[in-house]
């Protein structure tokens, strides 16, 4: 072990569905020999932080500490993790590098285990998220809105050289929830990509569509208030402005073989948006709405054979094809860093939906006036 885990750090603790985060101490798990200690940098606001801090998707574990984009230096390396049997690449890790953590901090990874053991661990039944969530000893996962984050090595991922540190915290979570779908649904050569909601995760989804080589990327937003950001700055060749646009559906009808949709609103219109979809097309939902989705139906999935689906997250196999993608295109989310101890502020900027597109929170300037 590199040094003696402290039994306590401090962070922005969340108390209830509606007091202002507080700057305290709080418990990490208890340090086992195959965790890291990180010290954390940066850390990404995600629309799941907003919708645990007000128990939107359910009672939420109080007291938590959300944050689930974390970019930091590890500072301690418990003595199990160089032979660390479930991951080479996390038995390299050391004191020192620069790592990131996103919405998952463990799963089962038993052999027998059909998800783990096929290299999905973000679908295993006994996943553990990276706050708001329990492990096995039933200890408290605490996430990256504090100085440091405590978990297990095989969740955490080397950052390349090439990725600056503020842009790749959002990658953690947004970037690899959209990269993800784009990967397994065949987006690249020759495939016609939309991507429905330009914000946090919409914009990536453009950009990830664009670095895998799509042959077509439509942007596909309510208004037309995003438009340039979408076509002249993320790169679409086309944008669809669905309550602007009169009969969008039938005018774009069959034209894309794959949708990422990225936006959680209850009323959105689920069954013009399968009309874009051509035979056999595949329509991902990766937005999480706190109300159930529109209904849909039969014809719209009969008429073309088209597939309705979800994806969840990204599996660390897959984060490491994002991180290296990202590296070597450049890909880089439009980010507006802001101070960690800006907190509160922040989260009701990005909830009032201000942020263009991600904000990213800083440690850097407070941390180096302790030092």
């Amino acid at each position: 072990m590199s040094s003696t885990p402290p039994k306590t750090f401090q962070g922005w603790v969340a108390q209830d569905a509606t007091s202002p985060l507080t700057f305290t101490s709080f418990e990490p798990k208890p340090f086992t020999e195959t965790d890291i200690d990180v010290r954390v940098s940066h850390c990404g606001i995600c629309g799941t932080d907003i919708h645990t801090l007000r128990s939107g998707w359910g009672p939420a574990d109080y007291p938590c500490v959300v944050g689930h984009e974390i970019i930091g230096t590890v500072v301690c390396v418990g003595s199990g993790v160089s032979t660390l049997a479930s991951s080479q690449a996390s038995r390299e890790l050391k004191v020192g590098d620069r790592v990131g953590i996103g919405a998952q901090s463990m799963s089962c990874l038993r052999a027998d285990c059909e998800a783990c053991a096929d290299g999905r661990e973000n679908y295993c039944a006994r996943m553990t998220g990276t706050y708001n969530s329990r492990y096995a000893d039933k200890s408290k996962a605490h996430g990256g809105f504090a100085e440091f984050w405590r978990g297990p090595a095989h969740f955490a991922f080397k950052i390349p050289d090439a990725l600056p540190s503020a842009e790749a915290a959002p990658l953690l979570c947004g970037g690899v929830t959209v990269f993800a779908p784009l990967l397994k649904h065949g987006a690249g050569p020759g495939k016609s990509v939309g991507i429905v909601g330009i914000g946090g995760l919409g914009h990536m989804g453009i950009l990830f569509a664009r670095a895998l080589g799509c042959a077509r990327v439509v942007a596909i937003s309510r208004s037309s208030s995003k438009r340039r950001d979408a076509v002249e700055g993320l790169g679409a060749d086309a944008f669809i402005a669905t309550d602007e646009e009169k009969k969008w559906a039938r005018t774009h009808a069959r034209s894309l073989d794959l949708i990422i949709c990225t936006v959680d609103a209850p009323d959105m219109p689920l069954v013009q948006y399968l009309r874009l979809l051509k035979v056999d097309g595949t329509f991902v939902q990766v937005g999480a709405p706190e109300s159930p989705l529109p209904p849909l139906t039969a014809w719209s999935l009969i008429q073309k054979g088209v597939k309705v689906t979800g994806s969840n997250i990204g599996s660390p196999g897959e984060i490491r094809k994002m991180l290296q993608l990202a590296a070597e295109k450049r890909v880089l989310p439009w980010i507006q860093q802001r101070p960690m101890r800006d907190i509160n502020a922040a989260l009701a900027d990005m909830d009032a939906g201000k942020a263009r597109y991600r904000y990213v929170l800083s440690n850097e300037t407070e941390l180096q006036s302790k030092l």
